[in-house]
């Protein structure tokens, strides 16, 4: 949805106050983590990943406060921070470092 500049994302990264360019950014890095999570395989480019999504979920989370913003924007960041956290603990042994 960042790549396509859709919403919801993209409108909220322009009402954060980030340039339109770095929703191609972070688009590009959502894929390529979603390309190593998903497969098995890569356990040291997974722990990346995986610190990939929680950086982005915790800046995502401190530019809705930094903005003084509603405190049920944290809800989507918090939700994705946490599902990220479970899977990245509920991996299979085999696919851990």
């Amino acid at each position: 949805m960042d790549l396509l500049r859709m919403a919801p994302f993209y409108p909220v990264m322009i009402d954060l106050g980030y340039p339109s360019y770095l929703a191609t950014i972070m688009g590009a890095a959502k894929v390529i983590a979603a390309g190593v999570v998903l497969p098995p395989g890569l356990p040291r480019l997974k722990e990346w990943a995986y610190a990939g999504i929680m950086i982005n979920m915790i800046g995502a989370a401190a530019s809705h406060l930094a903005t003084h913003q509603a405190l049920s924007n944290l809800i989507a960041p918090a939700i994705f921070a946490g599902l990220a956290m479970l899977s990245w603990a509920w991996r299979p042994p085999a696919r851990r470092l």
